[in-house]
């Protein structure tokens, strides 16, 4: 047999095997199909606000920053952001290191104000002063992003002209607003979970790593689907987290509870290269994640607020799951 003969022979078995292997599929391959893609579009990065921040009841500094850099090293990680309080630094000895550990393990740095301010509660010459002095403290760092996030995600509320000034600041400073698309109030768990400990009555550590592993994908899942329904697509997302105890000790556990549903962990890198985030909506009321923002711009009616971000309800759950009892008591947001 000829080598052109052979090849033809080839050919011809290999082309009879491919249609074989597709009348033994599953009848349902085909509807699998565009489920399977629609998964793989689930895509998220990490971001942490408030570094340094204030110290927990569970760990010291030093070990809550090995603990989170070991947790998404372990995790698959590549890179996460922090979003940073400059001003913070000389409050909390050894924090100018460990930021340094951060960005020594491939995460990055962004401006997150030099002291923590709410916009709609502050002039705006003054905010704008906030922004200008972290970025003094960023600039030129190893790891620097060229990103800012409000801090409480106060753009400035029903105040327009307010709002509209900072992000003309931005522009022009070369600022991109890296709003967080997800948002499931870790914080609140984190400070509830940390007051428990501190009063030195029973908790269930694990029912609290619960709530913030379930909370935060529940989060995840309603709010890539009104960003379907926003955007008309697929857009890279962002989660909002917090420099806790609570991340220090779960984060890896939500990492897999995530890529269990189907997302998959991005750098902050590629999720701020969206072309979603140099979007401005134009709300009555400028304060929430990008996604709700620009779902209100749209005139979408349907829920844009996580429900689970409800305080007064994740208290609830907290206490009946973590503690047992049914009576709340909270403490006000830090």
């Amino acid at each position: 047999m000829t080598g052109s003969l052979a090849q033809i022979v080839k050919s011809g078995l290999l082309a009879l095997l491919g249609l074989l292997l597709v009348s033994c599929a599953s009848p349902n391959s085909a509807q699998e199909a565009p489920e399977v893609q629609a998964m793989s579009d689930k895509r998220i990065a990490l971001t942490f606000d408030d570094t340094p921040r204030h110290p927990g009841a569970f760990f010291d500094h030093d070990e809550r920053t090995e603990r989170l850099v070991k947790q998404l090293r372990d995790a698959g990680v590549a890179q996460a952001a922090f979003f940073l309080n400059p001003a913070k630094i000389a409050e909390r000895p050894g924090a100018e290191k460990r930021i340094a550990a951060y960005v020594a393990a491939g995460h990055v740095i962004a401006n997150h104000t030099a002291d923590h301010p709410r916009l709609s509660q502050t002039e705006t010459s003054e905010y704008i002063a906030e922004i200008d002095r972290a970025g003094a403290w960023l600039k030129d760092r190893p790891g620097y992003r060229a990103w800012f996030r409000y801090p409480y995600l106060d753009e400035g509320r029903d105040d327009v002209a307010k709002r509209d000034a900072v992000r003309a600041a931005l522009k022009t400073r070369g600022l991109l607003n890296a709003s967080p698309t997800v948002d499931a109030s870790d914080w609140f768990t984190d400070n509830e979970l940390n007051r428990a400990k501190r009063s030195g009555k029973p908790f269930d550590l694990a029912a609290a790593g619960r709530i913030f592993v379930e909370s935060h994908v529940e989060a995840a899942e309603f709010y890539e689907r009104l960003a379907r329904e926003t955007y008309g697509r697929p857009i890279a997302h962002n989660m909002l987290l917090h420099e806790t105890d609570l991340s220090a000790m779960f984060i890896g556990d939500l990492v897999a509870a995530l890529e269990a549903k189907g997302w998959t962990i991005i750098t902050a890198d590629e999720a701020f290269a969206d072309p979603a985030f140099l979007t401005a909506p134009d709300v009555p009321s400028a304060q929430g994640t990008l996604v709700e923002l620009a779902a209100w711009h749209k005139g979408i009616e349907s829920q844009r607020w996580y429900p689970g971000n409800d305080t007064a309800k994740l208290g609830e759950r907290f206490n009946r799951e973590a503690l047992g009892k049914d009576e709340l008591q909270q403490e006000p947001a830090q």
